[in-house]
């Protein structure tokens, strides 16, 4: 186990806990109706409910919208890159240098950027770069966990990996839903649509920044190493590939892993990694 196991939690922790005390003050102050409330109008007379206590009127100005209770800080953003990071190398690190981790990464930082927008731009004061903020990370951020849970399959060697990928795959079939449900709803007129999507904005939020808590099951095996594989791969791509000779006189690639790595679900060791590195020699 190490102390990068923190990482994903915090940012899963902090940002879900963090979210919810904005939306919790939003509606105290009555920025916002609360998400129970499902009761509009077109117009509302001077608020005659007490400070400290829910809205009892509420406009379409007023839906619990993510953007309309607070947005998320600068510092869950940097969080986030990390855990993207980490992950890009750890993936390298088995082994598995693919168009599908690079993909992963782009996707998690794009995520991370239009966070920083949103967090930036509010909506009441910049509409239009808010919402290009979020248009690019509501979809980065399903990209991200859709591609992860690929990786997932892939990297799995034990039962215990196997079934993280089905809890991550159902995350991200959440997700999916609840966005594409989101997107669908926010564009009526309607109060109760647009109160729908409003909660599947919240649910899609939340299934994200848990599926980034996830990370802890593999975080327990990062090592000094971890981060110098990725750093590596991208100084032997820029070098062009050389070749290193096992014994047997089988080729491998350089840069190719040359220990053998355990899967956070059991000691079973991964069969995507060359083995047994006293018998090679460099040509």
């Amino acid at each position: 186990m190490t102390a990068w196991i923190v990482l994903p939690v915090s940012l899963s922790a902090f940002s879900i806990t963090g979210i919810w005390i904005v939306y919790a003050m939003a509606v105290m102050n009555h920025h916002v109706c609360p998400v129970e409330n499902w009761s509009y109008n077109v117009t509302c007379t001077e608020e005659t409910a007490k400070k400290g206590s829910p809205k009892t009127c509420c406009t379409l100005q007023d839906i619990p919208l993510i953007s309309k209770c607070g947005s998320f800080p600068p510092e869950s953003c940097l969080f986030m890159v990390m855990v993207c990071m980490l992950r890009y190398a750890q993936v390298i690190e088995h082994s598995h240098r693919c168009r599908v981790n690079t993909s992963a990464l782009v996707s998690g930082c794009v995520n991370a950027l239009g966070l920083v927008m949103v967090g930036n731009f509010q909506v009441d004061h910049a509409k239009s770069l808010h919402y290009v903020g979020a248009g690019v990370a509501f979809p980065a951020g399903l990209l991200f966990v859709c591609l992860q849970c690929v990786l997932t399959y892939q990297v799995a060697v034990t039962a215990l990996d196997y079934w993280m990928a089905h809890v991550r795959a159902a995350l991200a079939a959440g997700a999916l839903v609840s966005l594409v449900l989101s997107g669908i709803f926010f564009i009526h007129e309607s109060f109760i649509l647009q109160h729908a999507a409003a909660i599947c904005e919240w649910v899609f939020t939340v299934d994200i920044l848990v599926f980034y808590g996830t990370f802890t099951y593999e975080f327990g095996t990062v090592s000094n190493e971890t981060m110098m594989a990725g750093l590596q791969r991208s100084h032997h791509h820029h070098r062009g590939s050389g070749v290193i000779i096992a014994s047997g006189g089988r080729p491998v690639p350089l840069g190719g892993a040359t220990k053998s790595l355990k899967s956070p679900g059991g000691n079973a060791t991964s069969t995507h990694l060359n083995c047994n590195p006293e018998s090679i020699g460099v040509l």
